[in-house]
């Protein structure tokens, strides 16, 4: 056992006469000690709120729980707790209470692209399976406010079985992405059985795990945690470190440990106003992560979820931090800045504009410096007419178990094989106006939705 800090030593002894220090590598301990209490928070801070300010503590909590980890309570500062990243990270705020006429309980749509329970659908070759609505730690920008935390919606066995049999029953599943809650709550038998009955469909190529764990608890990063993990490869898990001062000791051992296993290791960030919103600050997380084995691979605008408009920063500030990334430090530690679309629609890359202009025969770029240079594109192109019978392609790319299914969206108006040539809103006025009779005009109330025009 490693040598307890100062701090770790305070928050031990103020937990109560129940603890000792020989506990603090327990995972489980944490868990069982999580501060929960806006009276158990004072306590460990040193601190003691007004009583107004403790008021506004507990109406929050009344909507929102609080579970801090006495591992990640223990990096707050004391001395500036208020402005400290870990808190606010953390810690309730009362504004999560002001709900914008933009929030949503359930932004992103995932429980209406739900074919299955736990299961969200959205794209075609890949499900989110939510096995579990316990984290370690509640985060107060979490997406999912309105399910973490729910104990007694916490997924059993059955409910799991009708998720992986849904997975079972759909080919064109090759990914899936265990999510929560954090899946690492499962204990290491629950997520053994887990992980061995999705890999036990042939159709599933990758299995990935989301987790939150190395940031906040990572001594649930265990041998046998790692003996599981290692039985179900190809596993991929992604991470989400929001600021350098989460990349303590324990937490880079954790990802050491998990990459020495043969796991490959990516971070999602979310951009959180007074928190994280400096480019310096991205460059100096994301450097670290590289340093430290993780990819840098999503960095997320902060979703439309209910009590969230305080951590929201206009998009332009996201495009800025890629600015001061993309060619300022390696690729590597460039993540994709993505909005996930309100309603379903998925992750939408933003990116600041290195194309100016473009002709006939040049392309007009420019590059993070600001210098403006021209690419040549060839004189004669011969595009390979595509019909989408790979069997019979020319090109080296053949192969025996090629994709041969249909395309939707933006593919299907470039594709060869197929005749669409644009795609028009479903209950279109204009459209709606050429069918409708003169004595019975279009609804225009009508949902919108999309439909193809050949």
């Amino acid at each position: 056992m490693k040598e307890l800090n100062e701090r770790q030593r305070e928050v031990v002894s103020m937990l109560g006469n129940s603890t000792s220090t020989s506990g603090w590598e327990d995972w489980k301990w944490h868990v069982r000690n999580s501060i929960r209490t806006v009276e158990a928070a004072e306590k460990i801070l040193g601190v003691t709120f007004s009583d107004e300010k403790r008021a506004l503590y507990k109406r929050t909590l009344d909507k929102f729980p609080m579970s801090i980890t006495p591992y990640y309570f223990s990096l707050i500062d004391q001395e500036d707790y208020e402005s400290d990243p870990v808190f606010m990270q953390a810690f309730p705020d009362i504004r999560e209470l002001n709900v914008s006429p933009h929030d949503m309980a359930d932004p992103l749509h995932e429980d209406e692209d739900s074919p299955a329970p736990g299961i969200t659908h959205r794209y075609p070759d890949r499900v989110l399976f939510h096995v579990s609505n316990l984290c370690s730690m509640y985060c107060r920008h979490c997406t999912r406010k309105r399910k973490v935390g729910d104990r007694d919606s916490v997924p059993d066995r059955g409910q799991l079985k009708q998720g992986i049999e849904y997975i079972r029953r759909t080919p064109a599943i090759r990914d899936v992405l265990l999510s929560g809650g954090d899946p690492l709550m499962l204990s290491d038998e629950r997520l053994d059985w887990l992980l061995g009955e999705i890999r036990s469909i042939p159709h599933v190529e990758i299995i990935r795990i989301g987790s939150r764990m190395p940031v906040v608890l990572p001594y649930r990063i265990t041998d046998g945690l790692l003996a599981v993990l290692k039985k179900h490869h190809p596993l991929w898990l992604n991470t989400h470190f929001n600021h350098p001062r989460e990349l303590t000791r324990t937490s880079r051992r954790a990802l050491a440990r998990m990459a020495d296993a043969g796991i490959p290791l990516g971070n999602q960030s979310v951009l959180l106003a007074d928190v994280n919103d400096c480019p310096r600050l991205f460059r100096t997380l994301n450097q670290k992560l590289v340093q430290n084995r993780v990819r840098p691979y999503y960095m997320y605008q902060c979703d439309l979820s209910e009590g969230l408009s305080h951590f929201r920063t206009p998009v332009g500030k996201g495009i800025e931090i890629i600015e001061s990334l993309v060619g300022h430090t390696s690729g590597m530690a460039v993540p994709t800045y993505v909005i996930d679309a309100p309603g379903g629609g998925g992750k939408i890359p933003m990116m600041p504009n290195y194309a100016i202009s473009q002709g006939v025969n040049k392309v007009v770029l420019r590059n993070y410096e600001g210098v403006i240079t021209t690419y040549t594109e060839p004189d004669s192109y011969e595009p390979s007419y595509c019909d989408r019978d790979c069997r019979s392609c020319h090109l080296t790319l053949k192969e025996d178990d090629a994709d041969e299914t249909g395309a939707i969206g933006i593919e299907k108006l470039l594709s060869d094989w197929d005749d669409t040539t644009s795609l028009t809103p479903e209950n279109n006025e204009r459209l709606a106006r050429r069918d409708a009779p003169a004595d019975n005009p279009a609804d225009d109330d009508a949902a919108p939705a999309v439909q193809a025009k050949g």
